[in-house]
């Protein structure tokens, strides 16, 4: 029996070529790590450093991925694996000739669209704009799929994951409040420096690991099909940082942070204006002034705090641009020198900071000049983690993500890599935006069908944001009385029916290197709505007397709840999902018994909420607040906020509540190019399932994928997964 043909090398390091028949992969694969962390280690004083958790607002943190001892540790595990691995190999495929001789297909396929819009897909598919996945509705099925409570991506990929409700995988939002701080920190991952340092002088040696804990609970279905000997390729799902341990290879997804710890800072470089932070409430970017000198700037890349120096100075990687003899602009960064042209971007730059003599970390970014005449303006995504040499695992196995990089090119790491902050500040326009977002689409498709190609047997999964980030930057252009686009041209009124078109085209390739005993879903994890009108959650909680502010902030404007008075206020609201009860003994400063009067209160505020009209349109803005008991089960509801807020079309937490501030009005318009949304009830927001094959008859939800795939190839559903199989 042929198995997987991913993990062989060939070539320079990191490269990895077809086994056939799978014959000496695995061994192959555990050398190549062994040769891979010995070459580390000689390579270890020269190109690594020590990064720590340096946190921008709710950021993951930053590590590196090993100390010295870590490295030594990591190169005894790897030959202790190449000993062992006969005897694996041997088990392994043994349960999966078990497993497959059930499994009712050779592979599957599992296509993920994020924010795919049934409306839409509908309508264009009446229209004849989407040919592909009408024949695969054709052929196979379609339906609308559930999503989950609430609708948002981290939220809902978690239930893609691991079959069950959000009460059993631990993440409810993109942030999570800290009770004994009120602060926010970011729900799927604790990033921490190691604990054990040598210091030597002013610089601290790390002689420990650092502590990368993933907080997503439950088990993935990868996972389950890595047990029964099932080899699979899970390319940036998210909510898969830090990555998965199974039988098969992953490259992460959404909240892997950049090289600055943070999800997404990126610079932007003017020689007009004052320097400062272009961001609210911790997030966007820096703006920094350079130096001129007639046609020549000089400026620097921020980088990374240095958790080797006591005093924890930033790093900078120091650029020059001037004009070279035929007028055209060049850049000169860590030795290179980099041609730049007007309104393009570059291709990825590998950027090095140094840590002390002799020891660095490597990143790599983008540049965009905008402007190099009588102003200077240039845009910088975030320094994102260098995949070729990452300074933490950003894969499984962590050669994979040096093997993409060496195979395929330099790629995003980010799991937020489309700078939507960017677009809404103006610093960055549409085109330059859609640029940005089609070209890590493109990259992600060169790693899909490289998997799809070296993965014959087993299980294929790849996420696409494209579709998720243009659509909330773009809703606007479709939505003809939407704030954003009041007093301004529809200069993009094509931009979603395009992208619809190229998700389109996306399937049809996918479709045609599929075999007939291979199974494709292609499905997304919820669907979109226009946002236009944004609730003060805090504000209309003061307004009735359940949130008070200190006596000299008659209006909170201040970022994470820093303007609260904790000894009146009984409720708030942070994040995107909902509204925290201030609750004696699991907040610091809480105030309300648990128990009955929690539960009343509760109650009453979600009565009050429900139905909440908008007294400027008329319309209903909050389809249904709903207490967390309702909404889920499992062993950790009691993180999720006390109450779910389901919004209305049209309506989501406004930015300032999203944040912890407490402004002066209930309703406020949204001005933002972010546009279109999809935190509202989930009702009213479902998203999409195609399959190539038949399915049964019923409601399909998103927690019903995991035990489909699984079925498919001949495992039986674990006990903790809630969803069916839909064949």
């Amino acid at each position: 029996m042929k198995r997987h043909r991913l993990c062989c090398p060939r070539g320079p390091p990191g490269a990895i070529r077809t086994a056939r028949g799978g014959r000496g992969a695995g061994a192959l694969l555990v050398l190549y790590a062994a040769v891979h962390l010995a070459a580390l280690v000689a390579a270890h004083l020269a190109d690594h450093g020590a990064v720590e958790q340096a946190y921008i607002g709710p950021g993951a943190g930053i590590a590196l991925v090993g100390s010295f001892l870590a490295v030594f540790a990591a190169i005894v595990s790897a030959f202790i694996a190449m000993l062992t691995w006969p005897a694996r190999r041997i088990w392994r495929a043994i349960r999966g000739r078990k497993a497959l001789a059930k499994a009712k297909v050779r592979r599957v396929v599992v296509l993920g669209l994020d924010g795919l819009e049934p409306t839409l897909v509908e309508q264009y598919i009446a229209e004849g704009l989407l040919p592909n996945l009408a024949k695969l509705r054709d052929a196979g099925d379609y339906r609308r799929l559930g999503t989950t409570c609430p609708p948002l991506s981290p939220v809902a990929w978690s239930s893609f994951t691991t079959g069950t409700n959000p009460g059993r995988h631990n993440i409810f939002d993109f942030i999570q409040r800290d009770p004994h701080t009120y602060q926010p920190r970011i729900s799927s991952v604790r990033i921490r420096e190691p604990r054990r340092k040598l210091k030597l002088g002013r610089y601290e040696i790390p002689l420990s690991r650092p502590s990368i804990t993933a907080l997503r609970r439950s088990k993935p279905f990868w996972n389950v099909l890595g047990e029964h000997g099932i080899f699979s390729a899970v390319l940036r799902v998210p909510i898969t940082f830090p990555p998965d341990k199974f039988n098969g290879v992953q490259l992460s997804a959404m909240c892997v942070p950049d090289l600055l710890g943070t999800q997404g800072m990126f610079s932007y470089f003017t020689d007009r204006g004052e320097a400062g932070a272009t961001m609210d409430g911790d997030v966007g970017g820096q703006r920094i002034l350079v130096r001129r000198e007639g046609s020549r700037i000089a400026s620097h890349l921020p980088g990374p705090v240095n958790s080797m120096r006591s005093d924890r100075p930033e790093l900078a990687a120091p650029f020059t641009i001037e004009s070279d003899r035929s007028g055209a602009a060049v850049m000169r960064i860590d030795g290179q020198r980099i041609a730049l042209t007007l309104n393009a971007f570059t291709d990825w730059v590998r950027v090095r900071f140094r840590v002390a003599p002799g020891l660095s970390v490597r990143g790599i970014c983008r540049f965009f000049l905008k402007a190099f005449g009588d102003t200077f303006e240039m845009y910088c995504t975030p320094v994102q983690i260098d995949p070729d040499k990452p300074v933490m695992p950003i894969a499984h196995p962590t050669v994979y993500s040096t093997y993409l990089a060496r195979q395929l090119g330099a790629y995003a790491t980010l799991g937020l890599a489309e700078d939507t902050w960017s677009l809404s500040e103006g610093l960055m326009d549409e085109d330059a935006f859609l640029t940005q977002a089609y070209d890590i689409h493109a990259e992600r498709e060169r790693m899909f069908f490289d998997a799809l190609d070296r993965v014959p047997r087993g299980l294929v999964a790849c996420v696409f944001d494209g579709p998720d980030r243009i659509q909330h930057m773009f809703w606007r252009f479709i939505d003809d009385d939407h704030p954003a686009l009041r007093g301004r041209a529809n200069t993009h009124a094509d931009a979603l029916r395009d992208m619809y078109q190229r998700m389109d085209a996306l399937v049809g390739r996918t479709m045609t290197t599929l075999g007939p005993h291979d199974a494709l879903l292609v499905m997304s994890d919820h669907g979109f709505k226009p946002f236009r009108r944004g609730i003060e959650l805090n504000a209309w909680l003061r307004d009735h007397g359940y949130l008070h502010l200190n006596d000299n902030a008659p209006t909170g404007t201040r970022t994470y709840l820093r303007d609260i008075d904790w000894s009146r206020t009984r409720a708030y609201a942070i994040g995107l999902a909902g509204i925290f009860i201030n609750v004696a003994g699991r907040e610091k400063q809480g105030i309300v018994p648990d128990g009955p009067d929690r539960e009343a209160l509760v109650a009453e505020l979600a009565e009050k909420l429900t139905g909440l009209t908008d007294p400027q349109t008329g319309e209903v803005a909050i389809h249904e607040a709903m207490p967390r008991e309702k909404v889920y089960n499992g062993p950790y509801v009691a993180a999720a906020p006390d109450i779910i807020i389901g919004y209305n079309v049209g309506y989501r937490v406004s930015w300032d509540a999203a944040v912890g501030k407490t402004p002066a009005e209930t309703f406020i318009d949204n001005t933002k190019a972010w546009s279109g949304d999809h935190c509202i009830h989930p009702d009213l927001v479902p998203g999409v399932l195609f399959a190539n094959r038949k399915l049964a008859d019923g409601e399909a939800h998103i927690i019903d994928i995991a035990p489909t795939a699984l079925d498919l190839l001949g495992v039986d559903k674990p006990a903790y997964m809630e969803g069916r199989s839909l064949l």
